[in-house]
């Protein structure tokens, strides 16, 4: 059964600026995705919103899957639903990410499973807002 990592990891991939793929970024300053998107953007980590029906969020370069980013991505941050963590997962794993981590609500145990087999630190059902909070940041 998945866990988790422990507090130690999460605070070390939070606080190290890194670049981070926004999958499922909304333009809509209402929704969440954009909200923790420009929250990261606030706390020093490059973000790269991710949407295919937008060129631009948050004033960044916006693009349509994790494939056509033309740079090394350290995480992948799902704001999808569970159903497509799957391909998700793979094109994180593709592209030599090193961190999967998926928002609230979101859970695939066998996505997860190929993920850490390839290497990936896996986080699920966890948001980066709750997390520098909780974690003291």
């Amino acid at each position: 059964m998945f866990e988790n990592p422990p507090d130690s990891v999460i605070r070390e991939i939070l606080t190290t600026h890194r670049t981070i793929a926004v999958v499922g970024c909304s333009p809509k300053d209402y929704r969440d995705s954009h909200a923790i998107a420009r929250m990261l953007l606030g706390r020093g980590h490059q973000v790269i919103p991710v949407n295919p029906g937008h060129r631009k969020i948050l004033d960044q370069v916006c693009y349509p899957n994790l494939l056509s980013i033309p740079e090394p991505v350290y995480m992948v941050d799902v704001f999808r639903r569970s159903e497509y963590v799957p391909g998700v997962a793979d094109q994180a794993i593709r592209i030599g990410a090193k961190v999967l981590w998926t928002q609230l609500g979101v859970w695939h145990d066998e996505s997860a499973a190929t993920a850490q087999k390839a290497g990936l630190i896996v986080i699920m059902d966890r948001c980066p807002a709750i997390e520098y909070r909780r974690l003291g940041l």
